[in-house]
This record gives C-alpha cells, structure tokens and sequence, in this order.
C-alpha cells in the first residue's frame, strides 16, 4: 500500500504537464495554429471576465453586508436549539449558508474555524470537507448565467441548493462517522 502511495504522490507531479503535452501533440498533429487560437480564446476570455464583473461585485457585497449586519449570528442563535435536536453543529451553519454564496466568504469562515478550533478539531473537518463538497451555486448562477444572458435560472437554482444541502449534511453525517 505504501508503494502505491509512493507511485501515485510521484506521479501527480507529470500528470497535468502530460496533459499539456498531449494536448500540444494532438493540436500539431491536427495542423492547428495553437498559439493563434490560445490568443483568440485568451481576448474572449477577457470579454467575458469584462462583462461578469457587476455580477461579481453585487453578490460579493450583498455578502459583506449580510454578514456586517450581524444578520448570520442572529440566524445561528435562532436555529442553534434546531440543529442540536438533529446533529447538525451549529458552529458548521455559517458554512452552510455561506457556502452556496461565495468561495471566498466561505474560505473565510473555514479559515475562522480553524483559528477558533484548531486543525484537528471535528468543526474544522466538517467544515472542510463541506467546502470540497458544496458549490458556489448563486455565484455560479449570476456570474455564468448572467454573463451569457440567462434569465430563467428556477430549476437550476433549486438542483444546486439540493446539491448543497446534501453536501453539507452529508459531510456532517461522514465526518461524524469518521472523526466523531
């Protein structure tokens, strides 16, 4: 088993220059014009980037400001008697919920549970494991859909919040059951 290990830490240093390469070869051997087409592809990127900025900044301050209000510490005072009845930490609750809204609010808040609970501790583990397990869905929502003009979003944004939800009440069950 510890050889397999060994192989495997090895071999993820070439994996994605292999890919690179692979996909360098193929394109030559296609007779694509690869460095043209990595410029073309690179200004439609910053087009893009351009036209998904008011999207980033109105939900990165709807988020400063949900969480400057107090409005998350009222919310997991008010559902801490709930969470307890089912398992659920109330300290993972700001994750959870803010989780689905921003990669970087929620990489603060697992970065506060670590700095309050250590490294070790079963608040962090499910918080990480509920960072790797969940998505950025309103995020991902109003920056992709709404920088290719995509209004009607209903049906998308109820899979992601179910997807979410059993992220996070997955990752509560399995670290539980692992660390717990």
């Amino acid at each position: 088993m510890e050889a397999f290990i060994t192989f495997l830490s090895g071999a993820a240093n070439y994996i994605i220059p292999a890919i690179i390469v692979a996909i360098l070869t193929y394109a030559i051997a296609r007779r694509v014009k690869v460095y043209e087409d990595f410029v073309e592809g690179a200004k439609e990127g910053f087009t893009i980037a351009v036209r998904i900025i008011p999207y980033l900044v109105a939900i990165l301050v709807a988020i400063g400001m949900f969480r400057a209000s107090g409005a998350m510490d009222y919310l997991v005072a008010g559902l801490k008697p709930i969470l307890g009845a089912i398992g659920f930490p109330p300290e993972n609750l700001p994750m959870a919920l803010m989780r689905p809204l921003s990669g970087s609010g929620s990489l603060g808040l697992l970065s506060d549970l670590v700095n309050e609970y250590g490294v070790d501790s079963l608040f962090t583990k499910i918080g990480a494991t509920m960072f790797g397990s969940t998505e950025t869905t309103f995020y991902v929502l109003a920056v992709y859909f709404g920088s290719v003009g995509i209004r009607r979003t209903r049906h998308a944004v109820a899979a992601g919040l179910l997807a979410d939800l059993a992220g996070a009440l997955s990752a509560v069950f399995f670290c539980k059951l692992l660390f717990g």
